[in-house]
């Protein structure tokens, strides 16, 4: 008698998953190509991913929600959703198969359920596409304008349009930008084409034109002679932090906003998903996308403020080493940070204890902060160590965090994470820009002292806030379903 005598089944049953997933995988690229409808799951990425990769994204949700969610059942809804002919939008369909299955309405027809869950989609008002300039091409930069142009193909959200660089344009120089689109050492190599045209001065990036210019002096640039009006400029060269200077983009011809990725002085710094909403696109026109620590920490911080009450609290981050570190010990502005970056670990300070409070109000002169600058490329971690009014327990601060990455506000903003053994570089690539390590939460014997740790990617996972809070201030925010 065979040893294992279901193993010939279980062969059946995963060649069904896999041209399932095969199946899937045409489904979720037609819904995009055809229709502006993504397709996410939990949050996750669906587009270009592989049979393998879609099949772990289904295991990790059914651990997510302690329910199976299947690989099957994902086909029939994605098939569903196809046939609503609804307008671009976006859609977790993870979350729809939970709530299909926790309303008990398998018996009941997959295609009402998702008229009746998806109805706002077609109430939506028509999108206008928006160009986009990045003024500066380095780490941030370069990651915002992969994912601008790979969900380039529809055209009906943010359209990079021009890149502004300080160096002359030659054939050198343009071949060197592009160089660096196409291979990362962090983050792989970009998964589409890239080449140049010297008689344009531009990229030509999936066979779409991006202009790169050079420019000193933001008001001298007249984007309308490139065929760009009313365009959203994201500053991402750290020049430029206080409003006076932001404004000097707003004399160009052919702009019309302005989104700076790092603190900003005397504007509103912003973290989409907890305080954008405060200020309007329709009245505001310079915005900051504030640093990727707050970023970080925010939204958990708003959970536990909400729920628990935060009496006073510390932030240590541990922070990948950055570009303004020196490779060898040299001089520096920053005693610390004249040491070589990636051989010694670096205590700096961070703001972003006090940066909180420009999200969160009610947290100003609660939160103390330090960082230390470690030898890691990218993938940093922040460690909040907070005295609470609301006495908890371990599975009651993780359940609420869990509950807010479910559903709410936050769920773009929070990933939360089951992984026993997670490090550093299992988060790079995360499009969270705060992974919660329900594993190391620590919670003292009163249950009013909490020591959270959150992983964040500094680089991808702030970049996709930037890219959220673009959508939002061009107005160009597709129906979302999460």
């Amino acid at each position: 008698m065979p040893l294992n005598p279901t193993y010939d089944s279980e062969i059946t049953f995963q060649s069904d998953r896999i041209k399932s997933a095969v199946e899937f995988i045409k489904i979720v690229s037609d819904l995009w190509y055809d229709y502006s409808i993504e397709l996410v799951l939990f949050r996750n990425q669906l587009m270009d991913k592989n049979v393998s990769e879609i099949l772990k994204l289904h295991a990790y949700a059914g651990n997510f929600v302690n329910k199976p969610i299947s690989i099957f059942d994902s086909v029939d809804m994605a098939q569903a959703i196809k046939q609503l002919n609804l307008p671009a939008s976006k859609l977790d369909i993870g979350k729809l198969s939970f709530e299909y299955r926790k309303e008990d309405l398998i018996s009941s027809s997959l295609f009402s359920f998702l008229s009746k869950k998806l109805k706002g989609a077609k109430q939506q008002p028509k999108i206008e596409p928006k160009d986009v300039v990045l003024y500066g091409f380095g780490r941030i930069g370069r990651l915002v304008a992969r994912e601008l142009m790979m969900k380039s193909a529809s055209g009906n959200q943010l359209r990079l349009r021009a890149i502004v660089t300080r160096d002359k344009i030659s054939s050198e120089t343009l071949e060197k930008r592009a160089a660096l689109l196409r291979s990362d050492s962090i983050h792989g190599d970009f998964p589409g084409t890239v080449s140049t045209d010297k008689n344009l001065q531009a990229l030509i990036i999936n066979g779409m034109t991006v202009f790169i210019i050079s420019a000193n002096k933001p008001e001298n640039i007249d984007y309308t002679t490139y065929g760009i009006n009313e365009a959203l400029v994201i500053d991402n060269t750290g020049v430029f932090r206080g409003q006076d200077a932001l404004k000097r983009h707003l004399k160009s011809k052919g702009a019309k906003k302005v989104l700076l990725t790092a603190p900003g002085k005397g504007i509103p710094n912003i973290v989409h998903g907890v305080n954008h909403l405060e200020y309007s696109p329709n009245t505001t026109d310079i915005f900051s996308a504030a640093s990727c620590t707050t970023n970080a920490i925010t939204p958990i911080l708003k959970v536990v403020e909400d729920n628990c009450g935060i009496i006073h609290g510390h932030l240590e981050t541990i922070h990948a080493y950055t570009n303004d570190q020196n490779l060898v010990d040299n001089m520096h502005s920053k005693y610390r940070r004249g040491r070589a970056a990636a051989l010694n670990m670096v205590i700096t300070e961070t703001g972003a204890g006090k940066a909180v409070s420009k999200a969160l109000p009610s947290l100003e002169n609660r939160l103390t902060s330090n960082a230390i600058r470690v030898p890691v490329p990218n993938g940093s971690l922040a460690i909040l160590n907070l005295q609470i009014k609301k006495s908890v327990t371990l599975n009651k601060i993780n359940n609420l965090i869990k509950g807010a990455a479910l559903s709410g506000n936050l769920v773009e903003q929070i990933k939360y994470e089951l992984n026993n053994e997670l490090v550093s570089s299992d988060i790079v690539g995360c499009t969270a820009p705060a992974i919660y390590d329900s594993k190391a939460t620590i919670v003292r014997s009163d249950g009013k002292n909490i020591i959270i740790y959150i992983w964040y990617d500094n680089e991808f996972g702030y970049s996709h806030q930037v890219i959220r809070l673009a959508k939002y201030i061009a107005k160009v925010r597709r129906f979302t379903y999460y």
